[in-house]
């Protein structure tokens, strides 16, 4: 505010107080004004041909800042005519971009405010139109001017790298400053006004790998001959920073990871200078012999090797191509080679690039050598067989010493070495054969058991060498074993079968497997003699069924039928066996199916299904858990727990809360009632509490001297407290006392005074209901008979 009050106060200075009004400008901008003045002269007291002109409007272009965050709206600037002379007949108005809405004016003053925070990036300019009217007529007195209020820049955003992070390569062992790429910043604040949008590039992360240009953000190689071999990938960390790099500036960064590419910098090079390498001089031609490597550090193409054969010794003999896939060189095997002409070969074999690149011939030569020693190893050539397998046919228990066939070989060496015969004891462990070492006959050391061994395969080694033959002895059948059923069947038959009726399929096995296969025939073991319950008839294809000859099969009758078959085989020498049949009648549906085969399920109702019998029987068992849990609740209930037993009294004391009425008072507590709860009674009257007058009997008063009942109890208590068996918890001990006798004497009437004298029994009326019968009888006996039987019953009492 101070800057800009300077300003105005420099401005009016210039232009002569008396045409200067209050504005908000700025040196140089052109300012819209209306001729409503005479021509003047001009300043310098020169030339009156050039008169100012007086304006009418004065103002310039305003300004606001943007992202303003004060609590009052912002001050833009004031609007004045010189028609103004403040008496207030004067009213400005604001129309266009934003009035009323985000622009206000005082109509009396002129004053221009921003009523919110603005942003330039959203919007960087309003146009707006001012016009001055008289206050009362709403009459023009100036024609409508239009003026723009600008959003001055501040420094709100940073700068942007739009397209990263970015991937860039490099040939390796490049020199210092081969370009690499060009980044770029974007930065959104307004780059005409200050150094907000002024952005400067530099490296955080890659030095001293690489550069930066500060200003175009171009990144170069600040190395040289950085070698992919050692390092191939690189991260380098861009900062782009407004302000021009200065303190204060907002800054923003990005990633680029630059990969070197190879070049072919690197030779072949052999792991070893002398390979060795052996191949038998029975090799084919074209086979591979060997196969050796030289490694090449590059990739791709710059590491395609060639392999070829320095000429010298031995080179004719053979040839080397390369492997694509492992760059691999193959050594292969031109002519046919003979150990007995020459042993061993030696050459040299150069590894060279495909691709060269001419700026790296200073390297050196991009090739290396290596040489190759190939031994020829000695093949002694083994007999040959005249066949390459043999097979042979001998028949079981064929005897000890029979020939069974030859094998011959021959040698093909030009010395044509006689050859012997032996059988590889790997192949015969058990000795069943045996051949002659000279002639090859095979023949028979043990007897031969088709069923055991059906089929030997031995090998027979023709010396010189070992060099084998399979043989194949096979052992012939011969018809030793019966044939059998094939399994034990579970025959059954149907109460309800009919004539002729299939109720069985059978088969038969035999050990024996003749040459024209098995053939097996069946029938009863009297042929020709018809049973009088089943029959068998054979199908010809080594089956046979069991048919029934009647009808009427019951359990009841007979549950079980055994039925003997006889089986023969088809050898030459015919044998034969008998097999039995167990047929059980069941009971079955009408279409067939098995229901039963139990003797005593014929005794069941009829009618009555599997899932009947199921239910009665849970209903049973229902039926007796509830029995059950009945019998058990009820004698849990006689049951009698401890705390209503008589026996332990530790828990049924009977505990009291009242204050009694001293030492003397006998009436307060019944002792009996702590010795048997059970005697309390709801209608007992409280002895601790006064009766109602004839609601209770009369009562004896007890005596007041206590003594002997306080000796009585002190003495019990001395004894308790010295007795070693009491147990160890509180105890209630009662004691029974019946007095050291009574100043009344006897009751008796035995010993009363004859002379007694007449007693009252009128009282006893007093004592309520109970004791009316009682008053009634002594009242009409004679008082001798009165005073013997009140003192009974009293005693009673």
């Amino acid at each position: 505010m101070l800057r800009r009050n300077c300003l105005l106060l420099f401005l009016c200075f210039l232009f002569e107080q008396s045409s200067c009004a209050p504005f908000q400008s700025r040196p140089g901008q052109e300012w819209p004004h209306s001729q409503t003045g005479p021509p003047a002269a001009g300043r310098n007291g020169g030339s009156r041909g050039f008169q100012r002109v007086k304006r009418g409007w004065v103002w310039n272009q305003f300004f606001v800042l943007e992202e303003y965050m004060g609590s009052d709206p912002q001050y833009v600037g004031k609007l004045h005519t010189d028609l103004d002379k403040g008496d207030s007949a004067v009213k400005y108005t604001l129309s266009g971009d934003g009035a009323g809405t985000i622009f206000t004016i005082d109509q009396i003053t002129g004053d221009i405010h921003a009523l919110r925070s603005l942003d330039r990036e959203v919007k960087p300019y309003y146009t707006l139109r001012a016009q001055a009217v008289d206050i009362e007529t709403n009459r023009p007195l100036e024609p409508e001017s239009e003026f723009v209020i600008k959003v001055q820049d501040i420094n709100d955003n940073e700068p942007k790298f739009l397209e990263g992070p970015y991937t860039a390569s490099v040939p390796e062992m490049s020199p210092v400053g081969t370009y690499v790429m060009k980044v770029t910043a974007t930065d959104a604040d307004d780059p005409t006004y200050g150094n907000s949008a002024r952005v400067v590039y530099s490296i955080l992360h890659g030095q001293p790998y690489f550069s930066v240009d500060p200003k175009t953000g171009v990144i170069r190689t600040a190395l040289p001959n950085m070698d992919r071999e050692m390092k191939e990938l690189y991260q380098v960390l861009i900062q782009a920073k407004d302000m021009g790099g200065q303190l204060g500036g907002l800054a923003g960064t990005t990633t680029i990871n630059i990969t070197l590419s190879d070049v072919n910098d690197n030779p072949p090079r052999f792991s070893k200078s002398i390979f060795h390498l052996r191949v038998p001089e029975s090799s084919a031609v074209g086979s591979a012999v060997g196969r050796i490597k030289a490694h090449d550090l590059d990739i791709g193409k710059n590491a395609e090797v060639e392999y070829n054969i320095v000429p010298g010794d031995g080179g004719a003999m053979f040839d080397i191509t390369t492997n694509e896939h492992n760059q691999e060189g193959i050594i292969m095997l031109k002519k046919p080679l003979d150990y007995e002409t020459k042993k061993a070969y030696t050459f040299k074999v150069e590894a060279s690039n495909a691709h060269l690149d001419p700026r790296f011939h200073n390297f050196g030569p991009f090739k290396d050598t290596a040489t190759v020693k190939i031994n020829v190893l000695d093949v002694d050539e083994p007999p040959v067989f005249s066949k390459p397998s043999y097979a042979m046919d001998v028949y079981e228990d064929t005897p000890q010493g029979t020939i069974i066939g030859a094998v011959t070989a021959q040698d093909l060496d030009a010395g044509n070495s006689p050859v012997r015969y032996s059988i590889d004891w790997k192949s015969d462990l058990d000795s069943f054969f045996d051949i002659d070492p000279v002639r090859g006959t095979i023949s028979t050391n043990e007897l031969l058991d088709r069923e055991s061994i059906a089929q030997h395969n031995i090998s027979v080694v023709a010396t010189k060498v070992s060099n084998k033959v399979a043989v194949t002895v096979h052992v012939l059948d011969i018809n030793e074993f019966p044939p059998e059923l094939a399994m034990p069947y579970e025959t059954y038959v149907c109460e309800s079968a009919k004539v002729g009726q299939v109720i069985q399929v059978i088969s038969a096995r035999d050990q024996d497997l003749p040459q024209a296969g098995q053939k097996f025939s069946f029938k009863s073991p009297q042929e020709g003699v018809k049973t009088k319950n089943f029959t068998i008839r054979d199908f010809g294809n080594n089956t046979a069924g069991v048919m029934t000859l009647r009808v009427g099969f019951k359990r009841r009758s007979q549950e079980i039928y055994h039925l003997p078959v006889v089986i023969e085989d088809g050898g030459l020498q015919t044998l034969s066996s008998t097999g039995t049949l167990t047929i059980r009648v069941c009971g079955c549906d009408t279409d067939g199916s098995l229901l039963t085969c139990s003797a005593e399920a014929i005794f069941l109702p009829v009618g009555l299904s599997t899932g009947a019998l199921i239910a009665i029987l849970v209903c049973i068992v229902i039926l007796l858990v509830i029995v059950v849990l009945y019998v058990g609740v009820r004698r849990q209930k006689k049951k009698e727990t401890l705390m209503t037993s008589k026996e332990d009294i530790r828990d049924n004391v009977i505990h009291y809360d009242d204050e009694g009425g001293g030492e003397e008072d006998t009436h307060a507590f019944d002792m009996g009632t702590l010795r048997n709860p059970k005697v309390i009674k709801e209608n007992m009257f409280r002895r601790d509490v006064k009766p109602e007058l004839g609601l209770c009997p009369r009562r004896p008063v007890a005596s007041q001297n206590s003594a002997d009942i306080s000796n009585f109890i002190s003495l019990r208590l001395q004894e308790h407290e010295g007795d070693t068996s009491a147990p160890p918890y509180d105890s209630l001990a009662t004691y029974a006392y019946e007095g050291e006798g009574s100043v009344a004497e006897s009751l008796s009437s035995i010993e009363s005074v004859k002379g007694e004298t007449e007693e009252d029994y009128d009282y006893l009326n007093e004592w309520g209901p109970r004791f009316k019968t009682l008053a009634g009888i002594f009242g009409e006996r004679s008082e001798t008979d009165h005073d013997l039987d009140f003192k009974l019953w009293w005693k009673e009492f």
